[in-house]
């Protein structure tokens, strides 16, 4: 004997676990945040190196272009505009792999 009642309740359904990253994709999504962490390191390591500190006699060309800040800009670069299309790339080949 059913119910009526106790048949009609939908079932949750298993949600699917989230796949895990590969090791590219993540590898991918870090190198942005690393290269900027890196500047930074070095910008404390060696803070001579960033003019704006010891403005003796320097141009406005020495105070743009400052190796530990152009670090920094390439790795804000990649993070934002680079490494989310190669992500969406690599999920897409993914996906692609798995449904063969």
């Amino acid at each position: 004997m059913s119910s009526e009642i106790a048949t009609s309740i939908p079932r949750e359904e298993r949600q699917a676990r989230p796949a895990r990253r590969s090791r590219r994709l993540l590898g991918v999504q870090l190198l942005g945040p690393l290269t900027v962490l890196a500047g930074l390191v070095w910008a404390v390591a060696q803070p001579y190196r960033i003019v704006v500190l010891d403005r003796a006699g320097q141009g406005l060309w020495d105070y743009v272009f400052q190796a530990p800040l152009l670090v920094v800009v390439v790795g804000l670069v990649f993070a934002f505009l680079v490494a989310p299309g190669l992500v969406e790339d690599l999920e897409a080949e993914e996906r692609h792999g798995s449904a063969r």
